[in-house]
């Protein structure tokens, strides 16, 4: 098992692919793609492509993947499925929140053809070479979301939070559009009901304190949801920007904010207190 550093727009540590056996775990956006494959090297040829969701940052890639290896098979969620088979209104969502920026961080995403894509409901074992992957429905970061379980490691996308290794700060990623603190809380306690011997993060690395790593994602959930409830957007980032500069060691604040931006962590949580105030008839 591997993580493959993606070097995000020319930055270490912040978006990684899990490389294991005949499996890939998240392959990250086409912008990572030069990194992927040359660490994967020309003979290589996964099974199967297992996306903990389909946000550019971990599913971008999986189209061009696809349409490079044949025989690769794609496992999703039920509910990201639609959009990997037409990326159209992912894209058109995306555009939104990136603006220009979109090519620059994220390049192509393409459809994955609809008869390569396995979907998942949560509660399914996968075997493949690398051996069986026990899957579970992990909302909360996103309505999609999967975690997976493989001999001992958890491999948890976002809902496990991010941590720049050597760092030990753990933040938890709050973009738009469906952010929910209690089934975030939730899927916390599946990952740790699986008893996990290690954390396997795609931003970026793994952590063994597992139980105290949870914990401490879901208290800055809860902390940072109270902020953005009762902040403006300014005084939260500002917030959030000390707390990482303060938490992370020197030179990873950084690629802390590339993986989890302070705007979108206030979007997300934003939206989220929008959707849960009572309307006004």
């Amino acid at each position: 098992m591997q993580i493959i550093d993606l070097m995000h727009v020319g930055t270490p540590r912040v978006i990684g692919c899990w490389h294991i056996g005949d499996v890939l775990v998240d392959p990250g956006p086409s912008t990572g793609l030069h990194a992927l494959l040359g660490a994967l090297g020309e003979d290589y040829a996964p099974r199967a492509l297992l996306l903990t969701h389909i946000h550019l940052d971990h599913a971008g890639a999986s189209g061009t993947l696809a349409r490079r290896w044949p025989e690769l098979e794609v496992y999703v969620h039920e509910r990201g499925a639609p959009h990997m088979i037409d990326p159209s209104k992912l894209i058109d969502s995306a555009t939104r929140l990136y603006g220009d920026d979109m090519e620059r961080l994220w390049g192509e995403f393409i459809a994955v053809p609809e008869e390569r894509l396995h979907v998942l409901k949560g509660g399914e074992t996968l075997s493949f070479e690398a051996g069986r992957f026990e899957v579970a429905y992990t909302p909360g970061h996103a309505s999609h979301h999967v975690s997976y379980l493989h001999e001992g490691t958890a491999f948890v996308g976002d809902v496990g939070g991010v941590q720049i290794t050597p760092s030990s700060l753990v933040i938890p990623p709050t973009p738009p559009p469906d952010i929910n603190v209690e089934a975030w809380h939730e899927s916390i306690e599946i990952v740790r009901s699986w008893r996990p011997e290690r954390l396997a993060m795609t931003h970026f690395g793994t952590a063994e304190n597992v139980d105290d790593h949870l914990d401490e994602v879901g208290r800055r959930l809860d902390s940072w949801a109270a902020l953005a409830r009762d902040s403006e957007q300014q005084a939260f980032m500002d917030s959030v920007h000390e707390e990482i500069v303060a938490g992370s060691d020197p030179g990873a604040a950084g690629a802390y904010e590339q993986a989890a931006p302070p705007d979108q962590l206030y979007m997300g949580l934003e939206r989220y207190w929008r959707k849960r105030a009572p309307s006004v008839s």
